[in-house]
């Protein structure tokens, strides 16, 4: 097993070299016997000496008058009463190579810690002396072994107001003059790149940062050119302060390269031996790597399957290869969700389902689903088969029958699909996803005849062959401040509806992230849709592009924009779509100002015309937790029209795009 060396270690073998000076000088003096004549006779009758004299006033029991420090500056601050607020300050440390240093000392600071609390003058006393030794460590780390840290108490002309001090003498920083890896020489032509690994040099100063850093780094060096069986023995780190220089001792035994072997399951088997082959990205013959079995430890945690994961490589003195033993804990396998809201354009809405995520092993998750609402009515059943055939292919199938009402249409829909895609997550954000798939449908659809005015419904057949192709060049799935996306869907579609025609659908999506400052980030977004081979009539309405919402373009209501029937003022949508979107991305500590501007419409045309665009504005709000920013905005439609709102409300998580 490689071990990572812990960076108490190095801070102990520094702190035993300052040890080992400091017990020096306490006996390289030139009396021969400090302490007095030993041999002297004791008399019980003599006078005891006189108490040495620590440099510290005895205080004088004197009752307190109240006076203000501020009104007497001369004033002792232990004769002053009462409690007082104080400032802090460090002096000395313009010439010191630490970078860090202070921002450490803030962090662990007891003076810092407690600056906004009034103290009396021995507790800012102690807090100084405390903060004074926590200084000296810390510039001992850094190699300044010499560093004097002194502690000013001092009243100031603020009433009520204390200065505190610590004046530091930081003295040369000691250097290494040798850093010897004995060991390492058996590792051959790979000596070289772990001395490089390893990265403390003769001449570096001595860091005890950097030493750790070095360690850990040369662990993993070892492990990723396959010496799976290294081990790093004790540092020693011998400091030599007549010289001011230091010697690092760091043994290294590689203990030959290795080969991975077979993978053994132990305990009880979740997943067989052939299935976490699939996941692992190494083969039996492949040069060992131990980032590699990382990635299989988070793969194996990301199936959500697992709770725990135990990875060990059997060692075998006689052979090159290395078996992999895994051993995993099951995590819960079912799980219950429900939901309940209320949306102006969805009313009320209750949802609940039910997911047991290994019901078809392996990985074989399968989820009931079932919405009640006002405006929805669906129930479904989805299967999704994780790492299908090879790691990362994701298997899906799903059954559903739905009602939905919407402005535009009513739908009553039966679907039947499956497909194979390659998905990205936050774990592993991909650069490239797609997906590939084929859906059966049979919907009665209620929309409105434009040439006659009525209301109609219609029954369509239809098969889809979706497939989508996707390239993510930003650093960040929920909330990216460079890079840029684009992604492309395509779908041919057959209908059947007072006899067959067909017809595609395809779609362009594209966003940039530019960073102008560490706070700000400009993004820019652009969607372009198609519908080709048919005319928008003959196409089942829930087929059609839409424009307009949180998602689309703001200010507006859901799916508002384009085209509207003379009848009832609904939108009917389009063969084409358009939407632009701006923001400015400000943000400030866990909060964030996003004003906006949007822009698009919905065409009758194949193609879009980009002559009647419609405008939304407005600001945004964002609270940026770990797992992704929540977004609250707020628009308006700059050139609205009758029906549309003065003012639009949008929550979700994540950025608008």
């Amino acid at each position: 097993m490689l071990q990572v060396a812990a960076g108490r270690r190095v801070a102990a073998a520094l702190a035993a070299a300052v040890l080992s000076l400091c017990h020096g000088h306490a006996l390289a003096q030139d009396d021969p016997d400090p302490y007095g004549e030993l041999d002297a006779p004791l008399d019980p009758s003599a006078p005891l000496a006189p108490m040495p004299d620590l440099g510290v006033p005895w205080p004088e029991m004197e009752e307190e008058t109240g006076e203000d420090i501020a009104d007497a500056p001369d004033t002792n601050i232990a004769e002053a009463g009462g409690e007082r607020t104080y400032s802090i300050g460090v002096e000395g440390l313009e010439g010191v190579d630490a970078e860090g240093l202070l921002a450490q000392f803030d962090e662990l600071s007891t003076l810092e810690e407690n600056r906004d609390d009034p103290a009396n003058a021995a507790q800012i006393d102690r807090r100084a002396r405390e903060d004074a030794e926590l200084l000296a460590e810390l510039l001992r780390a850094y190699g300044y072994y010499d560093a004097l840290v002194r502690t000013r108490v001092e009243a100031t002309e603020t009433a009520g107001r204390i200065a505190v001090t610590l004046e530091v003498e930081p003295g040369p920083q000691y250097h290494f003059a040798d850093v010897r890896l004995p060991g390492i020489e058996a590792a051959g032509e790979d000596a070289a790149a772990l001395r490089e690994a390893f990265g403390v040099e003769e001449g570096a100063p001595v860091n005890a940062a950097q030493v750790t850093a070095g360690e850990a780094a040369l662990n993993l060096e070892l492990g990723r050119r396959g010496y799976a069986f290294a081990e790093v023995g004790e540092l020693d780190i011998i400091v030599d302060h007549d010289t001011r220089t230091a010697t690092l001792v760091l043994p290294v035994e590689p203990r030959g390269e290795r080969q991975f072997g077979r993978i053994i399951v132990e305990g009880q088997p979740l997943f067989s031996a052939r299935h976490i082959e699939r996941i692992a990205r190494f083969e039996p013959g492949d040069d060992f790597e131990a980032p590699l079995l990382d990635d299989l430890r988070r793969a194996l945690i990301a199936t959500g399957l697992v709770s725990a994961v135990t990875i060990r490589p059997i060692d075998d003195p006689g052979s090159r290869t290395v078996d992999i033993a895994v051993g995993l804990e099951p995590a819960p396998m079912r799980t219950v969700a429900g939901a309940a809201g209320y949306g102006t354009g969805e009313g009320v809405r209750f949802e609940l389902s039910w997911q047991h995520r290994n019901l078809i092993k392996p990985e074989g998750a399968v989820t009931f689903r079932g919405v009640a609402g006002t405006k929805e009515q669906l129930v479904s059943a989805t299967l999704r088969r994780n790492n299908f055939i090879e790691r990362d292919q994701v298997l899906t199938a799903q059954i559903a029958a739905s009602h939905v009402e919407r402005d535009a249409y009513e739908a009553n829909t039966f679907l039947v699909g499956a497909g194979i895609e390659r998905q990205t997550n936050i774990i592993w954000q991909k650069k490239w996803t797609w997906s590939v798939g084929a859906d059966l449908i049979a919907t009665d659809e209620r929309d409105v005849d434009i040439d006659s005015g009525m209301t109609r419904r219609r029954t369509f057949f239809i098969a889809a062959l979706p497939a989508t192709l996707s390239y993510d060049g930003s650093n960040d799935l929920l909330d990216p401040t460079e890079g840029f996306r684009l992604s492309g869907r395509f779908s041919p579609e057959a209908s059947l509806q007072s006899g067959t025609f067909f017809y595609s659908r395809a779609q362009i999506d594209g966003s940039f992230y530019q960073p102008v400052s560490d706070t700000v980030t400009i993004a820019g977004r652009t969607r372009l849709g198609t519908i080709f081979g048919a005319a928008r009539d003959r196409i089942a309405p829930s087929r059609r592009f839409y424009a307009g919402g949180g998602g689309s373009v703001r200010g507006y209501g859901f799916q508002r924009l384009g085209p509207r029937d003379p009848v009832f003022d609904d939108p009917i949508g389009g063969r084409s779509l358009a939407e632009f979107a701006l923001e400015a991305r400000v943000r400030v500590g866990d909060f964030g100002i996003v004003p906006f501007l949007d822009a698009g419409n919905i065409y009758e045309s194949s193609l879009p015309k980009l002559d009647d665009l419609r405008f939304g504005a407005g600001l945004g709000v964002r609270y940026h937790t770990s797992f992704g920013p929540i977004r609250v905005d707020v628009g308006t439609p700059l050139n609205r029209r009758s029906g549309d709102p003065r003012v639009a409300v949008y929550v979700s998580l994540g950025q608008a795009f």
